[in-house]
């Protein structure tokens, strides 16, 4: 399972969609893509297109976006307790806890701000 990070769907829906080959490349793969509740609160409190927003729900539909709930508060919560600079970074974190609680990687296009994540895997679509 790979948790989509607001990087990944913002490149793959927005302006030149660079990401987008790598988007349908995963899902002609059979890779199970997950959109966190979190995520989908970045991308929606962004100024979206009509079509953007219609790209969005029809690869990522709202109701199955992964809600952020007890498991990943906890989780959440040790990782902001373990590492430095967590500050503007909560909703990274959380993102994180999401993909950690679910056993799975992470597909950020922004592998800096999770490098100091301990457990966490980013997963590189190259």
């Amino acid at each position: 399972m790979i948790v989509v990070d607001t990087s990944v769907l913002i490149d793959a829906l927005t302006g030149p969609k660079r990401s987008a080959p790598m988007l349908r490349m995963a899902i002609e793969k059979g890779e199970r893509l997950l959109l966190p509740s979190l995520v989908l609160y970045e991308w929606l409190r962004g100024p979206r297109l009509t079509s953007e927003l219609e790209a969005q729900e029809a690869l990522f539909p709202a109701k199955a976006a992964a809600p952020f709930g007890v498991a990943e508060a906890i989780v959440a919560s040790r990782l902001y307790r373990a590492i430095s600079r967590t500050r503007g970074r909560e909703i990274d974190i959380a993102i994180a806890a999401v993909a950690i609680s679910r056993d799975a990687d992470l597909w950020t296009l922004n592998s800096g701000d999770f490098a100091d994540i301990p457990g966490l895997r980013l997963y590189f679509s190259m």
